[in-house]
């Protein structure tokens, strides 16, 4: 790893930074370029000055991502911690993508407003939610996004309405390509801070009994199947505590796999591919990945 400096910007430029210090799966290569922003007008200016053909790649918390081993060819920019700014505006509530989904509905639950409890059990940033519509309990992040700010590769900054959007179960459809999210603005209801807390608090403790947030993993693997679930649909094909390498189809929720300490990216695909091989054979369904993967195979 080096670090290096551009008098453009004054966020952090590191070379060769391994992304396992990045991912909770915590796995994968290393990126020729992780960049850390100082804040918004910052990643602006460095978006500004990047290679027009190098790829670019945004993370948050890294949580719903494989990084291969062989790692990113191009430039991965580092949310976490960077544009976390929450507030009141008007009757709506204002995230910047940075905000980790848990915060963010604490926040919110704070000023009265429901319909965000189901963010505390997200383990990931706004960003990455948005991004892909992440959900649980039954709710979903674009059914209370009211609209949001983008920026492209040229630093350009665009609000748009959430009816420019198309969302899905677990997707979004971005009507322009190459950009990005950097904010957005929620409508919620008006609630009960108290009752909020409360649903926060036994969402938590779901979470808790459910999910093996003991050892790192990347939460859902596969998305629910229509009418079905993916964790029953892997524990009845026998695959509850199935082990390639260091990786291991958890023992406590089988749409999780779990790094036991040693694993491997590979080892986490080759499993993901055997799983959705063997539900395929004994059940006839085509499970939908969840987790992003991205980068080079060693």
């Amino acid at each position: 790893m080096a670090v290096a400096t551009s008098p453009a910007v004054a966020g952090k430029l590191l070379i060769n930074e391994p992304l396992s210090r990045y991912t909770s799966w915590r796995v994968g290569g290393a990126a020729d370029q992780l960049y850390i922003p100082a804040g918004l007008d910052d990643l602006r200016l460095f978006l500004q000055s990047a290679d027009a053909e190098q790829a670019i790649y945004f993370i948050g918390l890294g949580s719903n991502l494989l990084v291969r081993d062989g790692g990113v060819r191009g430039t991965v920019v580092l949310m976490r911690n960077v544009l976390t700014e929450m507030k009141m505006e008007a009757d709506l509530v204002y995230a910047e993508v940075g905000v980790t989904c848990g915060k963010l509905a604490k926040f919110c639950a704070k000023e009265a407003k429901q319909g965000a409890e189901f963010f505390a059990g997200i383990p990931g940033t706004l960003g990455g939610a948005l991004a892909m519509n992440a959900g649980c309990y039954g709710a979903e992040t674009w059914n209370v996004v009211n609209s949001v700010t983008t920026i492209n590769r040229h630093g350009e900054l665009n609000k748009r309405d959430a009816a420019a959007f198309i969302a899905s179960y677990r997707h979004v459809d971005i009507p322009v390509q190459g950009e990005w999210f950097v904010a957005a603005w929620l409508n919620l209801e008006v609630g009960d801070a108290h009752e909020s807390a409360q649903k926060i608090k036994d969402l938590l403790a779901t979470r808790l009994a459910s999910q093996p947030l003991n050892l790192p993993s990347a939460g859902s693997t596969f998305r629910n199947p229509a009418g079905d679930y993916a964790a029953r649909l892997i524990e009845a094909s026998g695959l509850k505590g199935y082990i390639i390498g260091g990786a291991q189809v958890s023992d406590k929720h089988a749409n999780f796999i779990v790094n036991k300490g040693n694993a491997s990216a590979r080892d986490i695909e080759l499993l993901i591919k055997h799983m959705r091989e063997t539900v395929l054979a004994k059940h006839g369904v085509a499970m939908q990945q969840e987790v992003k993967v991205i980068g080079e195979y060693a």
